[in-house]
């Protein structure tokens, strides 16, 4: 239902995470039967979790362990990974910046050229640990690196940005970059994002991308929605890219995955993101805690470091655990940070439902206001 901003202005009251719960249904079940394996074109994964493509989160290596753990991290090709061959000592540096000067410095790091020679060995190096390759890129540069692309082996691509259309236009360019004919060029499987609407979900299924992401300035190091002023509160959008999903099915055939992204910090929040609507989640913050992470201590996105608007800032996140206890546990924690595969697999066996699909029908509540 609309609601009156002033005259001649409506919007739609939507809900985060924080105002919802989950009702448990008539019968639990053993946590020890719950399925959480998830299926996107030809890959299978032990868990729906993703790694955001953020250089505090994924390295080839984190991306390696987050992949034998059973689920898959996402690289940023246009990250400090793909700039410089010696990564480790700008991550040392960016961890040692003041705040005054960290944001300044870190886009002089990143105005640094993509290397394709480093596309390709870092695409590969996840290869060779037998592990499914996933990395993301921006539409500006895709038609750019896709050569590249292709020719490392990759065996997931994302496109992303903060927000993504069907069609990016830009007049650096010749030819806009239209989804809907480049994906359907390509053998390799494409998820594609951010979004925050139905209809925007919708065109973005009708590219014949695999998965679509779902979330516009919910992370914890984005600033979209102050500086930007745009947004959408995640348990809404997930259940806008549900529906959408839905009729997207009625018309083709083709089943879409969605992947939330962004406003989950616990474990409780991957569950409300699958009962919302979510096939699978792409995760942050949560694995920028670990002591693995390549951050060292700080968080920070893509937009955090845009050259002239930045949308986002390093956010201090010390290390709370290793990636296998963040994702597999044990937690000793009680805020629900840790073991966030153990939490999904109890929410679910508590609320009766066996695998992820079959979560996405649970009952929820909106909590009083």
């Amino acid at each position: 239902m609309d609601i009156d901003i002033g005259r001649g202005k409506t919007g739609r009251r939507a809900y985060g995470f924080d105002d919802i719960t989950i009702v448990p249904s008539r019968r639990t079940r053993d946590p020890e039967d719950i399925d959480l394996t998830w299926e996107i074109d030809a890959y299978r994964f032990d868990l729906p979790f993703m790694a955001s493509a953020m250089d505090s989160v994924v390295s080839p290596s984190t991306a390696i362990e987050i992949g034998r753990l059973g689920g898959v991290g996402v690289l940023n090709l246009e990250g400090l990974w793909t700039r410089y061959a010696d990564t480790d000592t700008v991550l040392a540096e960016i961890a040692e910046l003041d705040d005054a000067t960290a944001t300044a410095r870190m886009q002089e790091l990143y105005a640094a050229p993509v290397d394709p020679d480093l596309v390709i060995e870092r695409i590969r190096e996840i290869n060779d640990a037998d592990v499914v390759s996933c990395a993301a890129i921006s539409p500006q540069r895709t038609a750019d690196h896709i050569e590249t692309i292709l020719k490392a082996e990759l065996g997931l691509l994302v496109i992303q940005q903060p927000v993504i259309s069907a069609e990016h236009v830009s007049k650096n360019t010749t030819e806009p970059l239209n989804l809907k004919t480049f994906i359907r060029r390509l053998e390799v499987p494409v998820i594609v994002g951010d979004c925050a609407s139905y209809s925007a979900a919708l065109h973005l299924m009708r590219t014949g991308a695999a998965g679509v992401l779902v979330g516009v300035g919910t992370g914890v190091t984005s600033t979209v929605r102050g500086v930007l002023g745009i947004g959408g509160s995640q348990a809404t959008a997930l259940a806008d890219a549900r529906a959408a999903r839905m009729r997207h099915l009625d018309e083709t055939g083709v089943y879409t995955h969605i992947i939330a992204d962004g406003s989950m910090a616990t474990g409780g929040d991957v569950a409300k993101a699958v009962a919302c609507g979510a096939d699978a989640v792409m995760l942050g913050g949560p694995l920028a805690a670990a002591t693995e992470a390549p951050g060292r201590g700080w968080h920070w996105g893509v937009q955090s470091v845009h050259p002239t608007v930045p949308q986002g800032g390093r956010v201090a996140l010390p290390p709370r655990g290793s990636l296998a206890e963040i994702i597999h546990g044990p937690s000793h924690a009680e805020d629900g940070a840790l073991n966030l595969a153990g939490a999904l697999r109890q929410s679910m066996a508590m609320c009766g439902y066996t695998d992820l699909k079959d979560f996405q029908k649970a009952e929820l509540l909106v909590a009083a206001r």
